[in-house]
């Protein structure tokens, strides 16, 4: 006994608690730049601080509720994903303090630092809409939501059944990660409708906290042309704030008229959901105002703390906040970070806010998909290929551009001409 006692004394007192670099979140931000370092450091030099042990691929849960994934082709055991080369430890922050370069754990263990990636996401809080959790609990045939593993699995078998009456969608007064879904997945559902022909006995509504359906203005006036000919319900300036689940209404308060309220009776409710900064970070000195590290928005370094970087949904980087956005990005804070650990002065590009927020507005196209909705995924297409400068979106785009056309009737005006161009500058308009 005494000997066993001795080896667990031994271990603890010899436990590595510090690293040249800490990480912390194994996200796709987290991984990929603690990827990056494993190749220029030695064995043992980094720490990923996460205590989540599967990997998701979140974006793919507006695809789990349309039924075209299973939640579990999007998930991986986090063991198979660390980086080999660096040291897992599988536990949350609770506390950082940059000014000592420490990161403290829940477990009360502490561990300095050299240098510090924080890529630890943002968290969802539906207790900031009453009565949703218990909603979401007990009623999963009427409320259901994307945005989290334990909910995400109910969505489509509430949309499949649905067969009458209003399915409400809401997008919340907070910052939110991949702002597009909760419209995406509404896009989805009512296409599930069609495709289960009942479409004309259900009204669809999209509530939202935004002055406008959508951020950016070109995309926006697109999609408006979309729930137009679907003869969707828009409702600007509407945050969710209760759901009544035994008398199906979810109350909104009008942002324009703070306290005024206004109710909807639902029989399908999907909540976009409410997130928030994690609270470790929140009460941090790494955070701006509103709880979001504070960083360069070009170099992704720490306006205050120089040794300290952060990337992805944690920041306060003025662009939406997408996996995208991550993959646009963990490579300039690779470098940075680089030539400061390094003593290097290698340049480095800027990080120009590039990010992606795909909007599906159909489930399938397919030869019989009306004219009118192959057209008006044309000209969202043909707008996204307006602002793209990168070739492989490009090339993308005009592969999608060319299959869509040739779904068009034979006797549309565009197979009068061969070339794409005068579709992208004539036909649009029409």
């Amino acid at each position: 006994m005494n000997s066993v006692f001795h080896i667990i004394v031994r271990r603890l007192s010899t436990q590595q608690n510090h690293y040249k670099l800490v990480v912390i979140g194994s996200g796709c931000g987290g991984l990929a730049c603690a990827s990056k370092f494993a190749k220029k450091l030695p064995k043992d030099d980094i720490i990923i601080i996460d205590k989540t042990d599967i990997h998701t691929y979140q974006p793919g849960w507006t695809l789990v509720g349309a039924g075209i994934k299973k939640a579990e082709e999007l998930e991986k055991p986090q063991a198979q994903c660390i980086p080999q080369n660096t040291t897992w430890v599988q536990s949350n922050a609770s506390q950082v303090e940059p000014e000592k370069n420490l990161v403290q754990l829940e477990n009360g263990r502490k561990i300095t630092y050299d240098y510090l990636i924080v890529a630890a996401g943002i968290e969802i809080n539906f207790n900031r809409i009453k009565g949703a959790i218990d909603a979401l609990d007990n009623d999963p045939q009427h409320v259901v939501s994307i945005y989290t593993r334990k909910y995400v699995t109910n969505v489509y078998n509430a949309l499949n059944n649905f067969r009458t009456g209003h399915a409400l969608f809401t997008f919340p007064a907070t910052t939110i990660k991949c702002p597009g879904a909760p419209q995406k997945i509404m896009y989805l559902a009512e296409d599930l409708f069609r495709k289960n022909n009942v479409r004309d006995k259900i009204t669809v509504t999209y509530n939202t906290s935004l002055p406008v359906i959508f951020g950016v203005k070109k995309y926006a006036a697109a999609l408006m042309e979309v729930v137009k000919e679907r003869n969707i319900q828009l409702n600007t300036r509407l945050n969710l704030v209760e759901v009544r689940a035994n008398s199906r209404e979810a109350i909104f308060e009008n942002l324009d008229q703070p306290g005024t309220m206004k109710t909807f009776k639902y029989d399908l409710l999907h909540i976009g959901a409410p997130m928030q900064p994690h609270e470790f970070l929140a009460k941090s000195t790494l955070v701006d105002a509103n709880g979001y590290v504070d960083v360069d928005k070009e170099t992704l370094q720490h306006k205050k703390f120089p040794n300290v970087f952060a990337i992805g949904d944690c920041t306060n980087i003025p662009t939406s906040k997408t996996a995208a956005a991550v993959a646009g990005s963990n490579d300039i804070l690779v470098r940075n970070l680089s030539n400061l650990m390094f003593g290097k002065s290698d340049k480095v590009p800027k990080y120009d806010g590039y990010t992606s927020c795909p909007l599906i507005v159909y489930g399938c196209i397919s030869k019989t998909t009306s004219d009118g909705e192959i057209k008006a995924s044309l000209r969202i297409l043909v707008k996204a290929l307006k602002s793209f400068s990168h070739i492989d979106l490009i090339d993308s785009v005009i592969m999608c551009l060319t299959r869509l056309l040739s779904l068009l009737s034979p006797d549309y005006k565009i197979h009068k001409f061969n070339a794409l161009d005068c579709f992208i500058n004539t036909s649009i308009r029409t």
